[in-house]
């Protein structure tokens, strides 16, 4: 991928978007990203089995601008990878428009990680993952930059975030993005603190029913019947 205009694409010429999936009182079965396995092959094999939409592992935006070498190494895809998302880590909304921008032609949409709760290693160190989720409106800034920069209506950007313990905290910052026009928002019931604990399915719950955005539920899904059980519980859309 190089910098540069953004040629036409089956998907622009036909109208079609990601945001289609989400009908009301379906719920649509996603792959969430996965370091080191949700690459194009991992992803075609979810696709036979039932999978709606699939997301590419969290990519460094800085570096996938800045490097041809990464952006090689990083995204890989192909006709029937479809529909797809890009999953950056971001704290700068001009860098994370410009990757936005150079991946639009090939891909449904782009997603924020405000959810990866890694302290002692690079994420939250660097400014990355759920240290995001304290920082309402350069998380807005970084969606309207977006939706500035990608002209295409039906390309979708969507966050994914964890939860404060004061989730009225969590709907002010998903409200600021709603009204900045970001897609869906996908929530981790759990706190940037909690690793295994249960996962907080009624906050999850109190968010759906604060914003008129799809919601997706995400933590401790392994199978159909989490999927039954979590959308009845929460009547989330993902």
């Amino acid at each position: 991928i190089r910098p540069g205009p953004v040629p036409s694409t089956d998907k622009q010429q036909k109208g079609k978007s990601s945001m289609d999936l989400f009908q009301p009182g379906k719920v649509v079965k996603i792959c969430a990203p996965m370091v080191r396995y949700s690459k194009l092959a991992f992803r075609t094999v979810v696709r036979r089995y039932g999978c709606d939409l699939c997301f590419t592992p969290m990519i460094v935006a800085a570096d996938f601008v800045r490097s041809a070498k990464a952006r090689d190494s990083e995204f890989t895809t192909n006709h029937t990878d479809r529909p797809l998302i890009v999953q950056f880590a971001a704290k700068d909304a001009q860098v994370l428009a410009d990757a936005a921008y150079m991946v639009s032609p090939f891909v449904d949409g782009v997603d924020l990680n405000c959810g990866c709760p890694q302290r002692k290693r690079w994420a939250m160190a660097e400014g990355y993952g759920a240290c995001l989720i304290n920082k309402p409106e350069l998380v807005r800034d970084m969606v309207r930059q977006i939706r500035n920069q990608v002209e295409d209506p039906n390309f979708s950007v969507s966050i994914k975030i964890r939860i404060h313990k004061d989730i009225s905290r969590t709907i002010d910052l998903c409200r600021k993005v709603e009204a900045a026009g970001v897609s869906w928002i996908t929530v981790h019931g759990r706190t940037a603190e909690e690793r295994h604990q249960p996962v907080h399915y009624d906050a999850i719950k109190t968010i759906k029913e604060n914003i008129s955005i799809p919601v997706v539920a995400n933590g401790d899904i392994r199978n159909m019947k989490d999927v039954e059980n979590v959308h009845q519980t929460t009547r989330v859309d993902g």
